[in-house]
């Protein structure tokens, strides 16, 4: 079974109850809530989840709760039981620009070219996409302990995760300079090694190559770079210098 980190999930247990609105949870409500987050596997949590959910039906936190269990499913590698709960969740709270940039990446992640459905797919994480982006300006700060300027990064962070998606959404349909412009939209603002190589992977499939590989430099010139991106950046690159080759 894989563990599930707990940092994140008590920051936004703390943060959703310094923001409850109107109330703060029952008692009862409480307990099961610290079950979600106190859970170590992810079977673990989900099933805390489904339980809060069975018990609490008409619960402000559902949305919560069902988000924490999409997002252990994400972390443990089951997407698509991670699409089904970022849906409940956003069926939860149709304000959730988070589960919307949820599920129009992971949506475009999983749609392969021969799905008789794939157009239907990606016009629905576009609109995805679209709608939770558009939703973050105007946002409620999550927490009114966080500072002005932290509260822009995050929002700025999560700006560029709609880009991201848009980007995948378009090498999904094969349309290289638009997901080299989202990519890029999305790199110069948080400048994330994973961005940084699906922009050099799109550079390669759009035909510039030369792009690509000086993308992939930038990535494997940061320092303490996880050995599992390194290698990544190392393979798109041998691969962008192969279609160098064949293209002289």
């Amino acid at each position: 079974m894989k563990k599930v980190f707990t940092a994140g999930a008590l920051l936004a247990l703390g943060t959703l109850l310094l923001t409850a609105q109107p109330k703060p949870p029952a008692p009862e409500e409480l307990t099961a809530l610290q079950a979600i987050v106190n859970a170590q596997t992810v079977e673990a949590r989900v099933a805390a989840v489904d339980s809060f959910v069975k018990s609490f039906p008409k619960s402000e936190y559902r949305g919560f709760a069902l988000t924490m269990a999409a997002d252990a499913y994400e972390m443990g590698g089951n997407t698509t039981k991670a699409i089904i709960y970022y849906q409940q969740a956003l069926e939860a709270n149709p304000k959730d620009y988070n589960a919307m940039l949820m599920l129009a990446a992971e949506t475009a992640r999983t749609t392969r070219e021969f799905d008789l459905d794939k157009e239907e797919k990606l016009a629905k994480a576009e609109k995805y996409a679209v709608d939770g982006m558009a939703l973050i300006p105007s946002a409620t700060k999550p927490n009114p302990q966080l500072t002005e300027e932290q509260w822009t990064t995050m929002k700025k962070e999560d700006t560029a995760r709609g880009h991201e998606a848009l980007g995948l959404i378009a090498v999904a349909r094969k349309k290289y300079d638009v997901a080299q412009t989202e990519f890029k939209t999305a790199a110069d603002s948080v400048p994330q090694p994973a961005t940084l190589i699906r922009l050099a992977g799109s550079y390669t499939d759009g035909g510039k190559p030369a792009e690509a590989i000086a993308a992939l430099d930038k990535v494997l010139a940061m320092p303490n770079l996880p050995d599992q991106i390194k290698q990544v950046a190392q393979a798109e690159k041998a691969r962008a210098e192969k279609a160098k080759t064949a293209k002289q």
